[in-house]
């Protein structure tokens, strides 16, 4: 054995002799700069006072320790585990761990550190890279002194398992409420509505007169585009107090249930708990409608027609076989695209400029034709604008002027509408009826079975008769609803039909495209002189076009 002491250095060599056992413990006497990291994942009252709790405990527990010096309490109240980026005073702490200011943290449980596994492991792995390590108490664990990350994956993993299964059980929680009819309002964005102190949103009326002319502005033809520029320039105010508009502004408006009253519930998902993800529900998962679940700014008639004029603009037409070149999607700026066909081939009329001589005219001529020339459609004339609104307007004056019987057609197909409606309903509570009267008879039958009175296969016969009749009952039932919400549409076309016609009077009009699309469903070119206007409120007249 060598003596250390004995062994000389070489010249060039400085030996730094090594510290007595007294000389090392007073080295250590330092105090760490001990930090403590807590959170709650909710904003309830139980969940706020744990929050206090442990700020308390860890604040005491540091001063405890002589050889410790506090560092900071850092908190994070009411915020998710499973991301960091959200929780500030989490983010905090790294920052001042990174400035070197803190040697130790202390936390409760991994699961209160993180709920994702691989953001937990990369913090830790960080904090040990800088020599500053974390105390797990739960799991006794201090990350300085393990000789492997596999414990703290696995509790991490554990947290994360947690952190999944308690999010199921939440999504399940929110999907029974839904099942419940139990809306989760979201009205931050919502024109005309703000949320009230019981929990249900309620009108503001000077933005629900907003609504409701965008609205009838759009059932009169008008574009999402030109409602918008109407809007703007009203100085309308949108939600957020902005008066700049735009179409897609408008096109939210009116394809929100909220303004009837209903609520579509699970609209969006959360696809991942621990990113927070959220997707649109394209049907997906189910949707639940819950009617009438609050104050409506827009009646039922009214948004129902809406949401069928917007399938009607989206869609494309083929008035028939002979078409060969399909009408193309709504276009607000003239109603006869939407109403002016051939009388040959079916098919729609487009509106055209001619150029002869430097000479222009406006004529509107068979979609057909012009696509593919006389292959298809022969004789289509082409008809001048000028002459074609004339010949509607003189018809229209004819009409709203009383010199005809379709006043009398409208009010007697109003009436006819009304007591079709009357014996729907008469019939509907009949079946109704009977259907209990079955539900009787089948209790009936079940209860003397039970007692002995009637044997089984005895009762197979009747309740299999019951059962067909029942059924039967029903789909009748269906079959009528269906049959008196078609009467119900009809009844309301009528009625506009006949407010419209006594709005105007005996005065003479001109041509105006709104109130065409109002009272007119269709008008068919049969010659260059002549055509055929099909009335709303079922009446058909000729109509002549001068030369």
């Amino acid at each position: 054995m060598y003596n250390v002491n004995s062994i000389q250095a070489a010249p060039n060599v400085i030996v730094i002799p090594a510290l007595s056992k007294e000389e090392i413990s007073i080295s250590k006497r330092r105090q760490k700069r001990v930090a403590a990291y807590c959170r709650v994942s909710t904003d309830q009252e139980e969940q706020q006072n744990s929050y206090q709790t442990q700020i308390a405990y860890y604040t005491d527990y540091i001063n405890s320790k002589p050889e410790w010096c506090m560092a900071g309490i850092y908190a994070d109240e009411g915020i998710s585990g499973t991301q960091t980026k959200k929780r500030t005073q989490f983010n905090r702490m790294i920052k001042r761990c990174k400035q070197k200011k803190i040697d130790l943290i202390l936390c409760k449980s991994i699961s209160r550190f993180a709920r994702n596994t691989v953001d937990c492991l990369e913090y830790i792995r960080q904090l040990r890279s800088l020599g500053i390590g974390v105390m797990f108490e739960k799991e006794n664990i201090d990350t300085l002194n393990m000789t492997s990350e596999f414990i703290i994956a696995l509790y991490g993993s554990f947290a994360q398992a947690e952190s999944e299964s308690i999010s199921k059980n939440i999504t399940w929680g929110i999907e029974k409420q839904f099942r419940e009819g139990k809306v989760r309002y979201q009205m931050n964005n919502v024109l005309g509505y703000r949320m009230g102190s019981d929990g249900k949103p309620y009108i503001i009326e000077k933005e629900a007169q907003i609504v409701r002319r965008i609205y009838d502005l759009f059932l009169e033809g008008m574009s999402l585009e030109r409602i918008a520029d109407i809007m703007e320039s009203e100085g309308a105010r949108r939600r957020n107090g902005r008066s700049d508009w735009q179409k897609n502004n408008v096109r939210s408006i009116l394809n929100n249930e909220k303004y009837v009253g209903d609520a579509i519930l699970q609209k969006s998902y959360t696809t991942d708990c621990i990113t927070h993800k959220r997707s649109i529900n394209y049907g997906d998962k189910a949707k639940y409608l819950v009617h009438d679940c609050h104050d409506a700014i827009i009646d039922r008639d009214t948004y129902n027609r809406a949401q069928q004029e917007i399938a009607k603009r989206s869609s494309v037409i083929k008035r028939s076989d002979k078409t060969k070149t399909d009408h193309g999607k709504y276009s607000s700026i003239y109603a006869l695209s939407e109403l002016l066909i051939c009388g040959e081939c079916g098919s729609s009329y487009r509106r055209v400029t001619w150029n002869v001589h430097g000479k222009k005219s406006i004529v509107w001529r068979c979609i057909n034709r012009l696509d593919h020339g006389t292959r298809y459609c022969k004789d289509s004339p082409s008809i001048h604008e000028d002459k074609l609104h004339a010949a509607i307007a003189k018809a229209m004056n004819k009409v709203y002027t009383g010199d005809s019987e379709f006043m009398s057609i409208v009010d007697q197909n109003i009436e006819s509408v009304l007591s079709e409606a009357d014996e729907i309903g008469q019939a509907i509570s009949k079946m109704e009826s009977r259907i209990k009267e079955i539900e009787k008879q089948r209790d009936n039958l079940i209860e003397l079975v039970t007692i002995g009175a009637m044997d089984i296969e005895a009762s197979d016969g009747k309740f299999k008769a019951l059962k067909d009749e029942e059924s039967y009952l029903r789909q009748q039932i269906l079959q009528l609803k269906e049959q008196a919400k078609t009467s119900d549409d009809l009844r309301h076309t009528l009625s506009l039909i006949s407010e419209e016609l006594k709005r105007y009077g005996d005065s003479i009009i001109e041509y105006d495209d709104i109130a065409v699309r109002k009272v007119i469903d269709c008008i068919k070119v049969m010659s260059k002189t002549k055509i055929i206007i099909s009335f709303k409120g079922g009446f058909e007249m000729e109509a002549d076009i001068e030369p």
